[in-house]
């Protein structure tokens, strides 16, 4: 695993791990915060085939300014080819996923590992 200079956000930490760029959110986000994140997200799932794990566990507030970030990274990334995974484990962020069908497009994962030992098949289906 290599660590990646942490972007100048205090809502977001970036880096590589077995090949996967993994964008780590933090506490509340919000429209504020996601039009931060934005620039970072897309600078990540920009290139071809990129490979991508958006890990929600350490959010500890979430809308859908935040619904909107995962909609976008996910058509980015099946635009260019690539492979977007989800790491959720808090039962509120879960719920919102559930009830907007986000999580039969974004199936998410309980813990980084098993994100990452996931196959690369396609994020979801549409």
């Amino acid at each position: 695993m290599t660590h990646d200079p942490a972007p100048p956000h205090r809502h977001l930490r970036v880096r590589r791990d077995r090949g996967h760029t993994v964008l780590e959110l933090h506490g509340e986000i919000d429209i504020l915060t996601a039009l931060a994140i934005t620039p970072y997200l897309d600078s990540a799932t920009g290139r071809p085939e990129p490979r991508v794990v958006i890990d929600l566990r350490p959010v500890e507030f979430f809308d859908c300014s935040g619904l909107r970030l995962l909609y976008r990274a996910r058509s980015r990334v099946l635009a260019r080819g690539g492979r977007l995974h989800l790491v959720c484990d808090r039962p509120v962020t879960l719920r919102m996923l559930r009830v907007t069908g986000l999580d039969r497009l974004l199936p998410p994962s309980a813990s980084l590992d098993e994100a990452l030992g996931q196959p690369e098949a396609a994020s979801g289906t549409v």
